[in-house]
């Protein structure tokens, strides 16, 4: 991941609008936008990600070294509050941090091709449909166990014996 160049000014002015066009769900309303730039605890507000995360996404190089005031508290732009929004809906979809680093670099890219988003996605997906299968796996199995289960005052229990490597064969 390559952290992107910050601003050199204390305005973050000429990095409003910058950025990739946002779905309408990943727009702050038009009274947030008119207050931006915003200090961390409303861009934490703006995009429903805590403070703490965004200086961990910042770490990360996910957003931008972001423009700070004459007393250094952090300012974020539109830009910045639309890039937490995205990065949280990822999070939502299961994306790991590298595939959110690469997403987020291919929507600010605007020459990307779709067919290299398209591949991220559909290895998560498959990813998630092999995980998913696991689970089931493991829900048949319990299943199974807690039918032999007699689940009485006897300490017979096919359940710890199958934990032990001793049931059910």
């Amino acid at each position: 991941m390559s952290r992107r160049a910050a601003p050199k000014a204390n305005s973050t002015a000429a990095r409003q609008g910058e950025g990739p066009p946002v779905h309408a769900a990943l727009q702050p309303s038009a009274q947030a936008q008119a207050s931006l730039p915003v200090p961390i605890g409303q861009a934490a507000r703006l995009s429903q990600v805590s403070a703490k995360m965004i200086r961990h996404y910042e770490s990360l190089g996910l957003l931008p070294e972001v423009a700070r005031t004459d007393n250094g508290y952090r300012q974020y732009s539109d830009a910045d509050v639309r890039t937490l929004q995205f990065i949280k809906r990822g999070r939502n979809l299961g994306f790991s941090m590298a595939e959110i680093a690469e997403l987020v670099d291919l929507w600010h890219n605007r020459r990307r091709a779709s067919a290299s988003v398209k591949r991220i996605a559909q290895k998560h997906v498959d990813e998630l449909t092999q995980r998913i299968e696991s689970m089931q796996a493991m829900q048949r199995t319990l299943a199974s166990l807690l039918a032999h289960c007699q689940g009485d005052d006897r300490p017979d229990c096919p359940i710890l014996d199958d934990l032990a490597g001793s049931c059910c064969a």
